[in-house]
């Protein structure tokens, strides 16, 4: 008989003849030598009398969101040696839009956890863990060499490199005790140098006590005169640093002068800008630099247009007024969500997005509603905004914003969106324009709402003052996709939407 042979046999007889049960699939792949090997990681392969130990199962940083492009291992929810199941939650991920909870794929035991909880900065695709099949040694099992560790950790950056030999400062010449330095325009420089004559012989009127030409040709005049003799000091030696001069140096003895403003700017350390102890850093979270990444974005690709108009919104004061009676509580922003998704119902052609390509009409009317978090600015979605009521609108927000701020949102919950509303009317702002959310089209800046007076006529031509709550919402458009005339029809209409609450049922 040969010394080794093939599993060429029925696989799934010759599996329970060796007593290897599991619960995965025996997909077939090559192992060393080209000896055919399970697929599962309890399925072995024989050679010779040698039991040889399959590969684990490697635990990746998988893509969490369209713009996932590394994320952060908040916290692990298993310990290696404890047993896992397939759709067990393995370690939650912060990605650039949420904290998202990793789930398992397969049965086994945690054998290794690779990346600690806390790391940050971890590309996608990088190995995070290992698992293993029921019964294996997960005690010694081995990360696969083909592997290599993450790009970022939450390890302490590397030193800065030391600085090298300090750069000679000049040093200005030291004038006597008691002389006082002064400033001298470049008139009256020459006109000194030209007659031989000191600046301090005379007497320096200009402000913040400059010598000027005035005071030049004065002392010209006194030398002609006889009353001041010509005078021209000798330069004292240069005198080399022995050693580069104190981060901060003594304070003077003598008095400062009359004038506030320093004779000389104080001499800055060359080549160390921003040394340590200058400022703080802030560390920045995935979802802030994603922010930042993507607002840079915005600004410099999407040429923004901007529209203002101001909306009466008395009616709808009046109708939640009439709703909170009936103990239903809903705000001035859900009947803006509604108002905003029946115009898109209305105006088809503003309910559009850019590509890169070109303008792609949307077959759906979902509404980002803007949250802000402790870890940024995320825009939860209200799905199929123009079929719902008021009051559904209203829960859903409640639901999304608290979801938001607990770091909770599903990625199908913040991924796409018709159009964005951002309102500030809550922290007192009047007006503003936000920036556009690729690859939204628009989106709706709100203030607060404010009492107005208005001159007003009555049925009999009379004057009349009347008073008028208004808001102020600025869209911003993309300009590709939406000309300056189709976004003030969508201000008109939404305005029209919005006086008139009852159009929203």
């Amino acid at each position: 008989m040969a010394a080794s042979w093939r599993l060429g046999c029925d696989l799934r007889m010759l599996r329970s003849l060796l007593g290897f049960g599991g619960r995965r699939g025996l997909g077939l792949v090559k192992g060393a030598a080209g000896w055919p090997a399970g697929g599962g990681a309890g399925w072995r392969w024989l050679h010779g009398t040698q039991w040889l130990r399959a590969d684990p199962i490697k635990i990746l940083m998988p893509s969490l969101s369209p713009t996932m492009e590394e994320g952060n291992i908040v916290k692990w929810l298993k310990k290696e040696g404890e047993a896992v199941s397939a759709g067990d939650a393995l370690c939650e991920i912060e990605t650039d839009k949420a904290v998202v909870t990793l789930d398992a794929s397969d049965d086994g035991i945690l054998a290794k956890i690779v990346v600690e909880e806390g790391s940050k900065g971890i590309r996608l695709g990088s190995l995070i863990g290992l698992l293993v099949e029921e019964g294996e040694d997960w005690k010694h099992v081995e990360i696969p060499k083909d592997v290599g560790p993450p790009a970022a950790t939450s390890q302490p950056s590397a030193p800065r490199p030391s600085p090298g030999p300090p750069v000679p400062v000049p040093v200005r010449k030291e004038l006597p005790p008691g002389t006082l330095q002064l400033r001298v325009s470049p008139a009256a420089r020459n006109i000194l140098e030209k007659h031989k004559l000191d600046a301090s012989q005379g007497t320096a009127s200009g402000p913040r006590g400059i010598f000027t030409k005035e005071d030049a040709v004065k002392l010209v005049q006194l030398k002609q005169a006889g009353k001041v003799t010509e005078t021209r000091p000798t330069p004292a030696p240069p005198v080399a640093p022995t050693a580069p001069l104190p981060t901060k140096a003594p304070a003077p003895a003598a008095a400062p002068p009359s004038y506030p403003r320093p004779m000389i700017p104080p001499v800055s350390t060359p080549g160390q800008p921003n040394v340590a102890g200058t400022f703080t850093e802030i560390p920045a979270s995935n979802i802030r630099r994603v922010i930042a990444k993507r607002l840079t974005e915005s600004k410099s690709t999407v040429p923004h247009a901007y529209a203002t108009a101001d909306c009466d919104v008395g009616a709808v004061l009046k109708v939640r007024q009439n709703l909170v009676k009936d103990d239903i509580k809903v705000s001035i922003n859900d009947f803006i969500i509604k108002a905003v998704a029946v115009t898109l119902k209305q105006m088809p052609n503003v309910n559009v997005s850019w590509d890169g390509e070109g303008p792609k009409q949307l077959p759906f009317i979902d509404i980002s509603v803007a949250v802000a978090t402790d870890r940024g600015l995320i825009t939860p979605i209200i799905k199929d905004a123009a079929a719902k009521g008021i009051q559904e609108i209203a829960d859903s927000v409640k639901a999304l914003s608290k979801k938001a701020r607990d770091g909770k949102l599903l990625p199908e919950e913040y991924q796409g969106g018709s159009l964005c509303i951002s309102n500030l009317g809550m922290f007192g702002i009047d007006e503003f324009s936000a920036v556009i959310n690729p690859p939204q089209a628009c989106i709706l800046a709100v203030g607060r709402f404010r009492s107005v007076l208005k001159l007003t006529q009555d049925e009999e031509g009379s004057d009349k003052l009347q008073q008028q709550q208004l808001i102020r919402v600025t869209m911003s458009s993309d300009g590709r996709v939406i000309d300056d005339e189709l976004a003030t029809k969508f201000l008109e209409t939404f305005k029209a939407n919005l006086e008139n609450p009852f159009r929203l049922a």
